[in-house]
């Protein structure tokens, strides 16, 4: 799989999960925090630059191995 670049629309620390737009333009993609690769407290902030890998979830695409841009 390819590296993605994106930007967090939104990150709701309190559930865990958000999305990313990415660049490419192709459609948003869902981000649990699992998928954020980084040690302590995993959470996004609006705005931020994230890499990721694109995968098929049961509900549609969502990121994994999301690290900071």
């Amino acid at each position: 799989m390819s590296q993605v670049t994106g930007t967090v629309k939104w990150f709701n620390e309190s559930k865990g999960f958000g999305f990313i737009a990415q660049e490419n333009g192709q459609p948003d993609v869902f981000v649990h925090y699992r998928a954020i690769q980084s040690d302590g407290f995993r959470s996004l902030t609006e705005g931020q630059k994230v890499n990721f890998t694109v995968t098929q979830g049961a509900k549609g695409p969502q990121a994994e191995n999301v690290t900071v841009a």
